[in-house]
């Protein structure tokens, strides 16, 4: 059964404009607001979504600014941060969804993406079914083997110095993301110094909202993926300790393509039928296990 595609105009309350892509099946199981990657395109996951639509999940891709279709680029004169991104652009993403409303929904997202996707569903607790993270975990430096977590801090406290000289962080100048805005910069580094979620500018507790949440977790780790191994990921489901968490490994062999931090894009087609069987697994085990609770 073919999926619908659709392109959405959304506009956040600054300002900001950009186009949701859509893939949507007729009847979808469940729906998933994805998240990209630090300087990737929503464009970039439509092999995605449509691996996932052949499933029956409905997707739509979500566009930071800066990115694709966003209205914005970042300069010295154009600046934002997490505040931005969580507060402003993803609830305009998420009240433009549409189509299939009795089907959970989920969220889910890349690097990054799936880093917010914690943030974000920790200050909204009661909008989301599920987490799916893929290559994702806290950049915080302990969290990664030696001996790469030496050099880390360094990285950590250069980009933000770079960045505000600069005016924004030219990212694909050093292999390093895109065109960043130095705010979003140092929010991340931040991050990756103390293990602390926060936005500059943003009263909102992150990690008290992603420390509560109660919904399933599934995280896929990539065998060759270096810029989120396991023990990242592992870090960054310990700040969600009352969710149920599980996590997938995948290598070369199971997905048909390197097993790295990008080389899964191209050919997305086995990891998302991994992501789609653990949650359809684990939701199926919860209903049975809450009927075999229930005294009537």
């Amino acid at each position: 059964m073919s999926a619908q595609d659709r392109e959405i105009a959304v506009r956040a309350a600054d300002g900001h404009r950009w186009t949701l892509l859509a893939r949507l099946p007729r009847q979808p199981r469940a729906r998933l607001l994805w998240l990209p990657a630090l300087g990737v395109g929503a464009r970039h996951y439509l092999p995605l979504a449509d691996a996932l639509a052949a499933l029956d999940i409905a997707v739509w891709l979500h566009e930071w600014r800066g990115n694709g279709s966003s209205s914005l680029r970042a300069s010295r004169e154009c600046d934002w941060g997490y505040r931005e991104l969580l507060a402003l652009d993803l609830p305009a993403s998420l009240a433009a969804l549409d189509g299939g409303d009795a089907a959970p929904l989920l969220l889910g997202g890349h690097s990054l993406g799936g880093q917010l996707a914690c943030c974000f569903a920790g200050q909204h607790p009661r909008a989301f079914a599920g987490l799916w993270l893929v290559a994702s975990g806290t950049p915080w430096w302990r969290s990664f083997p030696r001996p790469r977590r030496w050099l880390l801090p360094a990285a950590y406290r250069f980009l933000p110095w770079l960045a505000r000289r600069q005016g924004a962080l030219h990212g694909r100048r050093i292999g390093f993301g895109g065109t960043e805005a130095r705010g979003l910069i140092a929010d991340w580094a931040r991050v990756g110094l103390t293990n602390h979620y926060a936005a500059a500018g943003l009263d909102a507790d992150l990690e008290a909202g992603m420390h509560g949440l109660r919904l399933p977790v599934a995280g896929v780790v990539l065998e060759d993926d270096w810029l989120a191994p396991r023990s990242s990921l592992q870090a960054l489901l310990d700040k969600l300790p009352q969710a149920t968490a599980s996590i997938i490994h995948l290598d070369a062999r199971k997905l048909g393509v390197p097993a790295d931090h990008f080389g899964w894009m191209k050919q997305p087609a086995r990891l998302a039928r991994a992501l789609v069987h653990e949650f359809f697994s684990r939701t199926a085990a919860q209903t049975v296990d809450e009927r075999s609770r229930d005294p009537a």
